[in-house]
This record gives C-alpha cells, structure tokens and sequence, in this order.
C-alpha cells in the first residue's frame, strides 16, 4: 500500500510542478470547458426554437394552401353539399401530418344558382410547433379563402 501512496502523491506532485499553457494563468486552466459546458446546452435550445419556429411557419403556409384548395374544390361542385364535402376532403388531405386532431371547416358562400357568386372556406386546426421545444403549448391557427364559383360546373 505504501507504493500505491507514493505513486498518488508523485502524480500530484507533477500536476502541481505543471506549467500552465502559455499566454493563461493557472487559474485560468480549465475556462474552455466550462465555457462550453455552459454554452452548447444554449446553443442547442436556440437551435430548437428555430426548428420550432420553423414549424409554426410551415404550419401557416400549410393552412394558407390548404384553405385556397378547399375553397376551389368546393367551388367546382354544383351542389352546396357536394362542395362542403369536396372541400373538406381537400382540406383534411392537405394537412395530413400538420395539425394535431381534425381540421374544423366553416363554409360561407352566396346563392349557389347565381352567376358571379364565391364559395368562402375558413379552417382552423391546431399546429404542432413548440412541442419540439418540450414546450406543449396548443397554437391554434385558422386561414380563410373564397373562390368564385365556376360558371361552367357541373349540375347533377
């Protein structure tokens, strides 16, 4: 055991006898790690709230062209309730994969037999996006859109 002793106290002896780097002092040994101990974690969540962030914006764009293809699937039935199913089947198949739950749809037009007439879509669904984060904060986003209704559509 007495080897074992003087074998720990000559190894700590050469760290202390060390030189420290040039250009740093001895008790600035070891601020490296720290400083990136402490600023990956940082660096790591800044990254995922633009990851997040992003997802909030792709959610948008997704809603935005999902209420457009909606409105116009629906404006090309020639009936009102041909047009809300084609329109909420356009909807659900453009948000697959981007909301949380079903999509809701309110549907407004004017008399479906008048010429020169709009078919008004308005979605909402909820978005994914700081979930990413840790951060389960429901964002709930809603887009309107209105096409006129195609006067050369189908009358059954």
């Amino acid at each position: 055991m007495t080897t074992l002793t003087a074998a720990v106290a000559r190894l700590r002896g050469r760290a202390q006898a060390a030189p420290a780097a040039e250009g740093t002092s001895g008790a600035d040994a070891g601020i490296s790690t720290i400083e990136i101990v402490i600023l990956a974690p940082l660096l790591i969540l800044f990254i995922l709230v633009l990851v997040a962030f992003g997802q909030l914006v792709d959610g948008r764009g997704a809603l935005d062209g999902a209420a457009r293809d909606a409105a116009r699937a629906g404006s090309l039935q020639g009936e009102r309730g041909a047009a809300d199913r084609a329109a909420l089947q356009a909807a659900t198949d453009d948000l697959q994969g981007i909301c949380e739950g079903a999509v809701h749809m309110t549907t407004d037009g004017t008399d479906w037999t008048a010429q020169g007439g709009h078919y008004a879509v308005q979605l909402s669904c909820t978005v994914r996006g700081l979930a990413v984060v840790g951060l389960s904060i429901p964002t709930t986003m809603s887009s309107q859109f209105a096409a006129p209704l195609d006067p050369y559509r189908r009358y059954e």
